[in-house]
């Protein structure tokens, strides 16, 4: 009865709904500089601003933590859930062609504009799932609180914020991830390496000028440039051709007027949580470059990055690291980040560690296989342990039986890579809002969407959800 009860409210309520999100996506809110009373600039404050408003219109109390985030709560009573969804957008592109970004539009079934899917539309989703419980009537003997934040997209620092003046509620679910359940998260380690060496002598014997590739660290690079002195374009586009298909890059050399020869190595980008869906242009170039004939304790010291990090390797096998386990399946890591010169070298791995990962199995090791190397792993690199919330645990349950009433498909939980805003929660997992067959709505990329029926649904299985877990 409940199920019918919520469909015919949320179809009754469906333009109120849109018209709400859209008031949220017209404020452009990502991360800015910070201004007084603003930790994250104007717009993510101009955003809370607007939702506390909408909040309170619906006739529910609302708390400003030093707009760093808002609280939403349904009573007074003791809160036994915690939603934490967030208001801050990543930055928009120029290729958006249905609308302008911060234009929402409505066409197909689709809400169009920044923020719709990630993460508006489902904070406005769990938000209308409290309104519809407050206007059936249905009464709750505890308390759901609405988080929304403003620094999800940076670091969340806002949620690190308000969880150090508010106690965690006894059970938290994101709705910011997919569907059925996200119960485990993996842990990360950003690992980053430096050495150090005199130069190569100058003179007419082949010399590695330069290499560079990598502007943030959670992205597989598709690009990876190097100059080299001392070989034509001719003589360096023999070692191309004799890597190109064993890497699966692409290899484009220009001769430079100084005599010198570009060298730009060309694969595939992806997220470091998932390299094999990616073409590392570093690990390429380090391939084509170890096979050239260069000297010099840097060139060495380069050979030795990549022995540490073999393309096609990203699991951590070449560095001694490499385990997994049944839950959260097999560690990942990649090397995303090189700055080479002739006289010292930075780069930037990666890891997204699987829950048997320690410091002793993990960041030890693959400290001592860089010194073995002949470089170092900086003494600050550390494990943020991984996250998870048991399958068996009633929480995990009741969302899971939530899911498949509603969607009448059978739902197991699952692991990612990634983090989200439940990683530090002892009892918080991730719960939609993407399902497995969603379209891809271009999430973080232009044209960014949300299909309106699945997130009315959506809105119905929160409330489902309160209503268990609350009632």
């Amino acid at each position: 009865m409940l199920k019918q009860q919520l469909s015919e409210y949320f179809a009754a309520h469906r333009q109120e709904l849109v018209e709400d999100i859209s008031a949220l996506v017209r404020i452009r809110s990502d991360r800015q500089d910070p201004l007084p009373g603003k930790p994250y600039g104007e717009g993510p404050a101009a955003a809370l601003a607007e939702a506390m408003a909408i909040a309170s219109r619906h006739g529910f109390a609302v708390k400003n933590y030093d707009n760093y985030v808002c609280a939403v709560d349904f009573s007074d009573a003791e809160t036994q859930l915690d939603i934490l969804a967030h208001l801050d957008v990543v930055p928009v592109g120029n290729g958006w062609r249905v609308t302008e970004p911060f234009q929402p539009l409505e066409k197909d079934g689709r809400l169009y504009g920044r923020g719709t899917a990630d993460d508006k539309g489902p904070a406005m989703a769990a938000l209308y799932a409290m309104k519809a419980i407050k206007d059936l009537g249905i009464p709750l003997k505890k308390n759901v609180r609405l988080i929304l934040g403003t620094d999800e997209e940076c670091g969340s620092s806002d949620i690190a914020y308000y969880y150090q003046k508010e106690k965690e509620a006894p059970c938290t679910f994101s709705p910011d991830a997919e569907f059925p359940v996200i119960n485990t998260e993996k842990g990360s380690l950003q690992a980053f390496f430096k050495g150090s060496y005199e130069p190569a002598e100058a003179g007419d014997a082949p010399r590695l000028v330069a290499v560079d590739a990598g502007t943030k660290i959670n992205v597989v690079p598709d690009r990876c440039a190097a100059l080299v002195a001392g070989l034509t374009a001719d003589d360096c586009d023999k070692f191309c051709q004799n890597v190109a298909a064993s890497t699966g890059a692409s290899f484009f050399l220009s001769e430079l007027e100084d005599g010198q020869v570009q060298i730009v190595a060309k694969g595939v980008s992806a997220h470091a949580s998932t390299p094999e869906k990616g073409c590392n242009a570093i690990t390429a170039m380090l391939t084509l470059l170890t096979t050239m004939p260069f000297e010099g304790e840097g060139f060495r010291q380069l050979c030795g990055l990549a022995s540490l990090f073999p393309h096609g390797d990203g699991e951590g096998k070449a560095a001694g690291i490499a385990m997994g386990d049944e839950i959260s399946g097999p560690l990942t890591i990649t090397l995303d980040i090189l700055h080479w010169d002739e006289q010292h070298f930075e780069a930037a791995a990666d890891c997204r560690a699987s829950l048997c990962a320690t410091h002793e199995n993990l960041v030890e090791p693959l400290r001592a296989a860089a010194a073995q190397r002949g470089f170092q792993m900086d003494e600050s690199c550390h494990l943020n342990p991984p996250h998870h919330v048991p399958a068996d645990s009633p929480f995990v349950q009741t969302l899971l039986r939530v899911y498949e009433e509603y969607t009448g498909q059978h739902g197991d939980p699952i692991a990612i890579g990634g983090g989200t805003y439940a990683h530090h929660l002892q009892n918080g997992v991730a719960f939609g809002c993407t399902f497995p067959w969603s379209a891809d709505n271009h999430m973080h990329g232009d044209d960014e969407f949300v299909d309106l029926e699945e997130l009315l649904l959506c809105a119905q299985m929160f409330a489902q959800v309160i209503v268990e877990i609350c009632g």
